[in-house]
């Protein structure tokens, strides 16, 4: 399916396809049925610093920025709906920029790279 297929057929898609082209990776998670009930998507950036997605459906989805320490602190985070967690994330400063989050405000888990 193409994506404009995919977004004209489910059009909260748009935001996913968005992250997509700029750079993100996607690994499906959960699969029921032959239909993927979980997606996970994760952009590393160069100083170890990495941004994740996880989305459950077009109403439940959440993403974080995680330092590159060990362990990782979270920097930021956003939870809600798949248009308000992208639009979250396409705002989000590069991890270079002067304004990007640096604070920890939690506890990241370790990111697993298949």
């Amino acid at each position: 399916m193409s994506d404009a297929a995919a977004v004209r057929a489910f059009p909260a898609l748009a935001g996913l396809v968005a992250i997509r082209d700029a750079g993100w990776q996607f690994v499906h998670q959960r699969v029921v049925d032959g239909v993927p009930t979980e997606v996970d998507g994760f952009r590393l950036w160069p100083d170890g610093r990495h941004d994740a997605i996880r989305v459950r459906s077009s109403t439940d989805a959440m993403a974080l920025r995680a330092d590159g320490d060990e362990p990782p602190g979270i920097v930021w985070e956003r939870a809600g709906s798949l248009s308000d967690v992208v639009e979250g994330l396409l705002s989000l400063p590069a991890p270079t920029q002067r304004f990007a989050p640096r604070l920890i405000v939690a506890s990241a888990p370790a990111l697993w790279l298949p």
